[in-house]
């Protein structure tokens, strides 16, 4: 690839995922360079108001892993939302040509596919037969049941307990202590 420059990149575009959307959605299209507090910080100040019901998300390639925290953070901030998750591939195309025509390289074209996700939040009941619907839940239960667990700690091993040992038994030590020569009386 060396001898040849990339001279442009082509999104192909394609129909959205979801159909029959309000016009007045709130759409947040999340980028790898996004960042996470300005976008809940705008998101988060729509949905709180009263004429905002829905919010779109949607991301792909290095920002996939974006989107779905926001997602994760609007559900936590704001309750009782429900959620209709879609994934797809979105297909670029990179057009490469030579550096040097006249050396008889033919320009190259390059398909990728990437993995995309757009995730429908809803304070309105959606579709529940819709693939990738949850019901809002109740976040609070599960994490106070987790750290009921976590605060139990870890169990206390008897005094005297050594690691290595598979028995649960003491080893006896050698004459003399712990150093490997034994005392004189």
């Amino acid at each position: 690839m060396e001898n040849y420059k990339k001279v442009r990149v082509e999104e192909k575009p394609m129909e959205g995922p979801f159909s029959a959307l309000s016009p007045d959605i709130i759409d947040m299209k999340v980028k790898d360079g996004s960042k996470i507090r300005n976008l809940m910080g705008f998101a988060i100040g729509k949905m709180e108001s009263e004429n905002v019901r829905q919010i779109l998300f949607s991301g792909g390639g290095k920002a996939l892993s974006k989107t779905i925290t926001c997602v994760e953070i609007m559900k936590r901030r704001v309750k009782d939302l429900h959620q209709i998750s879609k994934i797809f591939y979105r297909q670029t195309e990179e057009i490469w040509e030579p550096i040097v025509p006249e050396v008889g390289l033919d320009p190259l074209t390059v398909k990728r596919n990437s993995p995309s996700i757009c995730v429908l939040l809803s304070k309105d009941p959606l579709d529940t037969t819709e693939s990738g619907y949850q019901a809002p839940g109740d976040y609070d239960s599960m994490w106070i049941q987790e750290l009921k667990v976590e605060s139990k700690g870890p169990k206390r091993r008897k005094p005297g307990m050594g690691r290595g040992s598979a028995t649960g038994t003491k080893q006896p030590r050698p004459p003399g202590g712990r150093g490997g020569t034994p005392k004189k009386a």
